[in-house]
């Protein structure tokens, strides 16, 4: 099963493919997808909307997993955010991919262990989960950390039925 995970965000969005065979992962590729924040934003919006359509139509996954919101302190930021992960929700379904949605905490308790795990160990535990993944920066690190926990999470719904 290839499995897309996908950090929202307005500015950049994280994204990485992995495939999950049972409980063995492998990396396939993974990077970050830049809006210019001097554009307007429906503008960065439908840049995005594009980008999105192009990686799945590239990679062509059969499900997909998306970081939720979390709250800013700032509200426009939480706003922004909100709209990016709008638009790679919107994306997804298009494409008639089932989504799963996780907390970052949720993420972080699947790859590290607590929830509380700063992005320097989820990086190094994803690094760690697959072996000889080169990781384009944090965005990147945080949808592959996302498609493992969907890769998990699936394995453990079959193994329960």
């Amino acid at each position: 099963m290839i499995i897309l995970g996908l950090d929202p965000g307005l500015g950049t969005t994280g994204w990485g493919v992995i495939r999950a065979e049972g409980n063995r992962l492998s990396h396939i590729a993974n990077g970050r997808l830049k809006t210019d924040s001097a554009a307007p934003l429906p503008a960065r919006l439908s840049h995005l909307d594009t980008m999105i359509a192009a990686l799945i139509a590239d990679r062509a996954p059969v499900a997909a997993a998306v970081e939720e919101v979390f709250v800013n302190t700032n509200p426009q930021s939480t706003l922004k955010l909100a709209h990016a992960r709008g638009v790679v929700l919107a994306g997804c379904g298009r494409a008639g991919l089932v989504v799963g949605e996780y907390a970052p905490r949720l993420v972080k308790k699947a790859i590290v262990g607590t929830g509380n795990a700063e992005k320097v160990q989820v990086h190094a535990m994803v690094a760690r989960l697959l072996p000889g993944v080169r990781i384009d920066g944090a965005d990147a690190a945080d949808a592959l950390a996302v498609a493992i926990c969907h890769a998990h999470h699936l394995a453990s719904a079959r193994r329960t039925g």
